[in-house]
């Protein structure tokens, strides 16, 4: 799952993704409300982290222009205010949820899965395809009865495919989602991560569920291989 963290304080920014991308998350940056904008318009994140008091557009203003693009990504926004007022514009201007600095991160962290399984036609508590099993709150991947140890990169890429299961994702869709945009590196690095979670979670139980669908990408079969 892919996130952008908007703040301006560089060590709070740097916190946030460290701590982010410890439990799983691809995280981009920006430190400013145009930058803001300008990647929440660009690529498809799955939620954003956002700081209401940033270098114009603030916050609120960048959550209201986002809506109004049709960016509808879960929103957090946080702030050092605890103001009533505040809480009600940022709530008005579409963000999901607030958090008042400082706040816990293991919070943080447990409003962002919550948001990101709302939707419970799109965002299921657990992931299935067949006996194929994934819950993102636990990070625990399941074949039938049996426990699969992932990486953290391999548990996020497992994740981006079963929330498309029967769709086909090409490399650099796969990218955008799994990777951070500070990545310079080739779409290679998709296929070296694919093989790595078909040795784990196909070949030892005799499955294909990851397809190769030459000339475009890859696909996860929504019966589990």
């Amino acid at each position: 799952m892919r996130l952008l963290v908007v703040e301006d304080d560089i060590k709070m920014a740097a916190l946030l993704k460290r701590g982010l991308e410890r439990e799983g998350y691809a995280v981009d940056v920006a430190a400013s409300g145009g930058d803001a904008l300008w990647a929440g318009r660009e690529f498809p994140y799955d939620a954003v982290v956002l700081d209401a008091m940033i270098p114009g557009p603030d916050g609120f203003e960048v959550c209201r222009r986002l809506r109004e693009a049709g960016r509808w990504m879960p929103v957090v926004m946080l702030t050092a205010r605890d103001a009533v007022e505040d809480r009600v514009r940022g709530l008005d201007a579409g963000a999901d949820d607030y958090l008042t600095k400082p706040f816990s991160f293991a919070e943080l962290y447990a409003r962002l899965r919550a948001l990101l399984r709302r939707d419970t036609g799109e965002r299921p508590v657990t992931l299935r395809a067949g006996d194929l099993r994934l819950d993102p709150a636990g990070r625990v991947v399941r074949r039938g009865s049996t426990e699969v140890v992932v990486s953290t990169r391999e548990f996020s890429l497992l994740e981006f495919l079963l929330r498309r299961k029967g769709e086909v994702l090409s490399r650099s869709e796969i990218l955008d989602h799994v990777w951070d945009f500070a990545y310079d590196g080739t779409s290679n690095v998709v296929d070296v991560y694919v093989r790595y979670l078909r040795e784990k979670v196909d070949r030892p139980f005799d499955r294909r569920a990851i397809e190769t669908v030459r000339g475009t990408g890859y696909r996860l079969r929504a019966d589990g291989g």
